[in-house]
């Protein structure tokens, strides 16, 4: 192990991302779905403090409960590019954890593409963006969408962009006392896979739904509650495969009011919609510091 010099921690963004819309197109030999979706990221989520050292080993806290250190996306990204581009760095990372697993935010799938951008920069490796998400989808398929970090309509497996500015609203994001695997939602036998492929604007201009909600809602009663009690105060729906539910709102005064009236059987928060991560201004800022 080589001589650890530590130097102050930086802090990093790992944004939450809703799916404001989700459709399924079809399915693939090999069982992939092949969908339509748009993202949209929220100025509300996890933070990496990241601190690069000349150990050549990566090392986390505090533990994820269930989860082992070498299973742990933060761990295989750094991993990952240390592999990429032979780099003898190492880093210690600190995350305060604040997006739920099994909620559809995609935390898992930010904190590690926000690993891969913040080390990439740390450690001065110089991999381009389109490589980072490369590397990134071999970790998750949501992965790419947060390197990136521009809003978009995600279309195949969910590897292809179209940048888009979908209106930035102001959102209640709640969860109910449930997890959600996606597997358990995509291996459905009665989800709906056969939705008709149909182009951006067509995609922006309808009505957005979500059709991973009705699977979701019958498994999981919780989910189907959160779901009908927020469709009492605005347009509501699921993001992701779940199971957090969110409901549009122009302004944060009218978000927070019904926040203020959520039963104690769900926990939420309000957020804003962003169509550009924070996660890359605060890049920006880095570069321009150095």
């Amino acid at each position: 192990m080589g001589r650890s010099i530590m130097t102050e921690p930086t802090f990093w963004p790992a944004p939450a991302k809703l799916n404001l819309f989700l459709y399924i197109t079809g399915r693939r030999d090999n069982g992939y779905h092949e969908l339509q979706t748009l993202f949209q990221f929220l100025d509300h989520g996890d933070t990496l403090a990241i601190t690069p050292n000349a150990s050549g080993t990566i090392s986390l806290s505090p533990a994820i409960e269930g989860v082992s250190e070498n299973d742990n996306l933060i761990v295989k990204a750094a991993k990952a590019l240390q592999q990429h581009t032979g780099c003898q760095q190492g880093a210690h990372i600190d995350v305060e954890k604040r997006l739920p697993m099994g909620g559809g935010l995609g935390g898992g799938s930010s904190d590690a593409a926000t690993t891969l951008v913040a080390l990439n920069h740390l450690w001065q490796t110089q991999v381009s963006q389109q490589t980072l998400a490369q590397l990134g989808l071999t970790l998750g398929a949501d992965v790419p969408i947060f390197i990136y970090g521009q809003a978009a309509v995600a279309e195949g497996i969910g590897e292809v962009f179209t940048p888009v500015a979908p209106r930035e609203k102001y959102y209640l994001v709640v969860k109910p006392d449930v997890s959600i695997s996606t597997a358990a939602i995509f291996t459905h036998p009665q989800l709906q896979r056969n939705t008709p492929k149909r182009t951006v604007s067509a995609l922006m201009a309808q009505k957005y739904e979500n059709d991973c909600e009705k699977i979701a809602r019958k498994q999981f009663p919780e989910v189907d509650k959160a779901v009908s009690w927020l469709l009492e105060y605005a347009p509501s729906r699921m993001t992701g495969t779940g199971a957090c539910v969110f409901a549009e709102f122009d302004t944060a005064q009218d978000a927070q009011a019904t926040l203020d009236t959520m039963p104690n059987w769900l926990t939420g928060f309000v957020a804003r919609g962003l169509n550009r991560s924070p996660l890359l201004d605060v890049l920006q800022q880095q570069t321009v510091g150095q």
